[in-house]
């Protein structure tokens, strides 16, 4: 599924895999996040509910460009740079253009819509 971030006024296109978990993200767009930073790797923002993890691997390994699902904490993450091997982090999808994601470093407020 093809999804538009919008950051600080700049449309940011983006993939969603097809995985149980990214189609429960998708069911909720549109949405407005509020992000804070995480160790200068990811943007983190909470979703309105938990996301349905079924058949989702143990454990990921994220790079730059790549959106995600810590299910521990039960929140999303946007990373603007290479992340450690993590358990319970679910991609999502991926930035499409990774010169995408200088944007993240210093987002507030992200809006993320799916694009018909």
């Amino acid at each position: 599924m093809d999804i538009r971030l919008t950051i600080d006024g700049h449309g940011v296109a983006a993939t969603l895999n097809d995985s149980a978990t990214a189609r429960d993200f998708a069911a909720l767009l549109p949405l407005t996040l509020r992000m804070a930073d995480f160790h200068h790797t990811e943007r983190i923002a909470d979703p309105p509910r938990r996301l349905d993890t079924s058949g989702a691997p143990e454990a990921s390994e994220p790079k730059a460009g790549d959106l995600a699902y810590y299910a521990p904490w039960g929140n999303l993450a946007f990373f603007h740079r290479d992340g450690e091997h993590s358990p319970g982090l679910v991609i999502l999808g991926r930035l499409d253009d990774i010169g995408d994601t200088g944007r993240l470093a210093s987002a507030g407020r992200v809006r993320v819509e799916s694009v018909s």
